[in-house]
């Protein structure tokens, strides 16, 4: 049995209640995690809000632009000063130039894109265990989101592979960093899914439907498998795994098409 009662997590990246994150935060509420929930800007600031009160009265929620430091520096001040530690980080953040996301990837990509996609979807990973790192607990649990397109080459999905790819790259390296304080990193690839930032993808509805007719569980993934996935990967049943990327795609994965 999971066991995260008064276990305390940051959780970043919701955009929506269809976000990823959004399913992780109340899954991890109903397992008795404490939260705190980010909103990137005053767009997303009700959004948040709304998810937020639909979870326990301890759910906090703290504004933070992940590719800004100085957010990030007001976001551990602000955590610091409401516990003192943290046990889970989960990081779900992921961004790239909607212009860069269809057609030839050379033809689209840009420095200024390219820089973009990675800072926001794979530095801010970095960025975040650099600076709670003083104050993760021991056994804590760093977790990201990812995507097979960081491996093969997904039509449309463009800049977005190379920034998960990166993204991946920094799972391992942070787990090495950061395991001798035993905390452990790890990251879920998740199939596709209907979200909000996956309606910026040129022809998301086609991967959808390849994914559904190829995949071994001929079906595609919900949000709970997601989130009950990063809650194993966040309790102490998983406590010798780090490092690891751990797919939740229906077994896509493992197809040579």
């Amino acid at each position: 049995m999971i066991n995260l009662k008064n276990k305390k997590a940051l959780i970043t990246g919701i955009a929506s209640d269809r976000s990823i994150a959004a399913g992780i935060a109340k899954t991890l509420s109903q397992n008795g995690v404490d939260l705190v929930l980010t909103y990137q800007n005053d767009k997303l600031k009700s959004r948040v809000e709304k998810i937020g009160e639909q979870l326990d009265s301890n759910t906090k929620i703290f504004p933070c632009d992940l590719s800004s430091d100085e957010d990030i520096d007001h976001l551990y001040d602000d955590i610091n000063k409401l516990w003192g530690e943290v046990d889970i980080i989960v990081h779900s953040a992921a961004f790239a130039l909607r212009e860069e996301l269809s057609g030839n990837y050379l033809d689209n990509i840009s420095r200024k894109g390219f820089q973009i996609a990675h800072d926001i979807s794979s530095y801010s990973f970095t960025a975040l265990g650099k600076k709670f790192n003083s104050i993760i607990n021991d056994g804590g649990s760093l977790v990201t989101l990812t995507y097979l397109g960081s491996q093969r080459v997904v039509k449309n999905y463009n800049i977005m592979g190379l920034a998960k790819a990166s993204l991946e790259a920094n799972v391992r390296y942070m787990a090495s960093s950061l395991g001798g304080k035993n905390i452990r990193v790890n990251g879920v690839s998740a199939g596709p899914i209907k979200t909000l930032a996956a309606s910026g993808i040129s022809g998301f509805g086609e991967i959808l439907k390849h994914v559904e007719e190829k995949s071994p569980l001929k079906r595609n993934i919900t949000q709970d498998e997601i989130s009950n996935t990063v809650a194993f990967l966040v309790s102490d049943l998983s406590s010798g795994i780090t490092g690891q990327i751990i797919y939740v795609d229906s077994g896509y994965n493992i197809l040579a098409v």
